[in-house]
């Protein structure tokens, strides 16, 4: 997660929300890492867990993610949450909760909705105070503006 936790001061350097993702293999190498890039593409989708998925389908030309393990800095939003089950993800390991956005526990729990044809196991709260912080430092600067 630390390495997650350095792509999101990245993200914040240039201007974005600081939001970091990687994926790992089940041998634990990085296959893809990414962070927020909404502002700088003016796409809305530019999140990071869907910039990591997209970068881990290029890298092993397959769109099942069955064996590798998404970790990122915040919970995912309805539109990652949905992203990640199609890509079959198995696992993810998210740092901070979003209580305004959140589909992973917050407002739903689509990752492991029984009703779907994938769930994934979720882990929670790994490195959540250095992530909660960069994000509100980031927001209190922001509105200063």
């Amino acid at each position: 997660m630390s390495r997650c936790i350095d792509l999101a001061k990245q993200a914040a350097d240039i201007g974005e929300v600081p939001v970091g993702a990687l994926i790992i293999d089940s041998q634990g190498q990085i296959i893809s890492q990414a962070y927020n890039l909404r502002e700088s593409q003016q796409v809305a989708t530019a999140h990071a867990e869907l910039i990591a998925i997209e970068q881990a389908c290029k890298s092993l030309s397959r769109w099942r993610l069955q064996d590798c393990t998404l970790y990122v800095t915040l919970e995912p939003c309805f539109m990652c949450a949905g992203a990640i089950i199609l890509a079959r993800i198995p696992r993810v390991v998210f740092a901070a909760h979003d209580p305004k956005a959140g589909a992973a526990g917050s407002l739903a729990h689509v990752l492991d909705d029984s009703r779907l044809n994938h769930k994934c196991d979720i882990v929670t709260g790994v490195c959540a105070e250095e992530s909660s912080v960069l994000l509100k430092s980031f927001f209190k600067m922001r509105r200063k503006k």
